[in-house]
């Protein structure tokens, strides 16, 4: 084995041992999905992972899934996961982002049109 594949094997055996072996998280999570701290962990809890720990002190701001796993250096499905387990550990909230404009109002299409014909 070189050092590439050793390299490969790293990325691809870690975050499938951090999630044992799960690869759906517990809630439907998108890359702009926020996360925040509700509850502090104390590093004692059975079940927690130094990468749950990490994201429960992340988040004692908003921050998306996207940012979390930037920060921890992970791959996103793998955050979601760890996400999923603090959730249902009542560790984190989560919310959804709001959308600027109903993208079903007529009046939005046509405030657009409007727009694009002033140009």
């Amino acid at each position: 084995m070189n050092s590439d594949d050793a390299l490969y094997d790293e990325q691809v055996v870690r975050p499938y041992v951090m999630t044992r072996g799960r690869t759906e998280a517990r809630a439907k999570l998108d890359l702009i999905t926020l996360a925040v701290t509700v509850r502090a962990a104390t590093g004692v809890e059975v079940g927690l992972d130094p990468e749950h720990l990490a994201i429960v002190r992340l988040c004692r701001r908003p921050l998306s899934v996207a940012e979390i796993a930037a920060h921890l250096d992970l791959p996103a499905g793998t955050v979601r996961v760890l996400l999923g387990d603090l959730l249902h550990g009542g560790y984190i909230a989560l919310q959804e982002p709001q959308p600027e404009a109903d993208m079903l109002d007529e009046r939005m299409y046509r405030a657009v049109l409007d727009g694009l014909r002033a140009l």
